[in-house]
């Protein structure tokens, strides 16, 4: 693996008709900032060969929302994904390790938001990246990571909807 993307889903609907927060769906505006996330990954060349998608209705909306601007990925949803800690989300990254070039992770926080921080921190990513960092993963939000030739995952962005002009940081 070359490249790692990690995102969180867009902005949810606060209740989902059935109760449970596994079905909260996109809210118009995650709708909006997913395909906004899609395009502005693509620009970018950022265009993975695997997503690993949480079974949440919120992160398989936003990915068939991001998955419109980049083409063709192999999808691989799995409910280990919903809320998942940052060392099973690893797990799930070491796995693909050997077999993709760029990979995608769509989940939640805070395990998406743990894992990049200590990606940084493995990586002695400069103060001003970890304090950027530390600070939240908002909604849509994606971390951006070339992985050296030692395996480590280093820094390369940190692209937010509001930043490219879509809904406000939460």
């Amino acid at each position: 693996m070359h490249r790692l993307i990690l995102m969180r889903h867009a902005k949810a609907e606060r209740d989902a008709p059935s109760g449970r927060d596994q079905d909260r769906p996109l809210s118009p505006r995650g709708q909006a900032d997913a395909v906004l996330m899609g395009r502005a990954l693509a620009e970018r060349g950022w265009r993975p060969d695997r997503a690993l998608v949480s079974t949440a209705t919120r992160t398989r909306q936003t990915w068939d929302l991001v998955q419109e601007g980049l083409g063709d990925v192999e999808v691989r949803t799995d409910p280990a994904l919903y809320n998942a800690s940052p060392e099973t989300l690893r797990r799930f990254v070491e796995a693909s390790e050997d077999e993709v070039g760029c990979l995608i992770v769509v989940a939640h926080n805070p395990g998406i938001h743990l894992l990049a921080v200590e990606y940084l921190t493995e990586s002695a990513a400069s103060p001003s990246v970890l304090d950027r960092m530390s600070g939240g993963f908002p909604t849509g939000a994606a971390a951006l990571f070339g992985v050296d030739v030692a395996g480590r995952c280093v820094h390369e962005g940190f692209l937010t909807p509001r930043a490219l002009g879509g809904g406000a940081d939460e």
